[in-house]
C-alpha cells in the first residue's frame, strides 16, 4: 500500500512538472508572437500631453500600425508616431503638414503651404495673443523648404505644441507608424474613479 501511494505521488508530481513546462512554453511563444507583432505590425502608445487636442487627449491609449509606410510615404494630414529627433529614446506623435519639397510658412498663426493658406479643420488655438517672430517661431515661421526624405509636423493644439517649428524636420527613417485607433481613454482628472474611462472615445479612428 505504501509503495502504491508513493507511485501515485510521483506521477502527480510528474504531471505537475509537465504542465509547468507546457505553461512556460506557451508563455514563451506568446511573448515571441507579441514581440513580433510589436516590432513589425502594431504597437500601443499612450498620449501624455495636450499637444494634439482636440484629435487626441492626454490619457488616450492608441494603436499605431507599422505596415502602411513600408509600402508608401506618409501623406499630408496623417497623424504619425516618430522618434523625437533631439532624443531618439522618446516617441512623439504629430500631424504631417509638409512633405519633401513643400514650402512651409506661418503668418499670424495661419499655415501657408506653397504660398496658399492650408485648410486645417482639426486645429485649435487656445491663446489669442500673437507672439512676434523675433521672440518665438510659434505664430510666425519660415518660409522653409522641407528637405528630401523628411517631413514637417505640427500638433493640432497649435499654441501648445513643441513641434517642427521649434526643432526642425522628421527624417523618414525615424517614422514609426501611422496612428490608427483609440482602444482606451483614461481621464485621471475625473472626480470619481467611475468617470475615469472616457467611453465615448473608445474605438475612435484617428483622422
Amino acid at each position: 500500500m505504501q509503495s502504491s501511494s508513493i507511485t501515485k505521488e510521483g506521477k502527480a508530481k510528474g504531471g505537475i512538472k509537465v504542465k509547468v513546462r507546457e505553461w512556460i512554453k506557451d508563455l514563451f511563444i506568446a511573448f515571441i508572437v507579441a514581440m513580433v507583432v510589436r516590432t513589425f505590425f502594431i504597437q500601443a502608445f499612450r498620449i501624455p500631453s495636450e499637444s494634439m487636442v482636440p484629435t487626441l487627449l492626454a490619457g488616450d491609449h492608441l494603436l499605431v500600425e507599422k505596415i502602411t509606410y513600408r509600402f508608401r510615404e506618409p501623406r499630408r494630414g496623417e497623424v504619425i508616431v516618430f522618434k523625437f529627433p533631439l532624443d531618439k529614446d522618446k516617441d512623439y506623435i504629430k500631424r504631417v503638414i509638409g512633405l519633401p519639397g513643400d514650402i512651409v510658412e506661418i503668418r499670424n498663426k495661419v499655415v501657408y503651404l506653397n504660398g496658399k493658406p492650408l485648410k486645417e479643420p482639426y486645429t485649435i488655438h487656445i491663446d489669442p495673443n500673437v507672439i512676434p517672430k523675433e521672440l518665438s517661431p510659434r505664430d510666425f515661421f519660415g518660409p522653409v523648404k522641407v528637405p528630401e526624405n523628411s517631413f514637417f509636423v505640427m500638433g493640432d493644439n497649435r499654441d501648445n505644441s513643441f513641434d517642427s517649428r521649434f526643432w526642425g524636420f522628421v527624417p523618414k527613417k525615424d517614422v514609426i507608424g501611422k496612428a490608427l485607433i483609440i482602444y482606451l481613454s483614461i481621464d485621471t482628472k475625473a472626480k470619481s474613479p467611475l468617470g475615469w474611462v472616457r467611453w465615448n472615445r473608445i474605438g475612435k479612428v484617428i483622422h
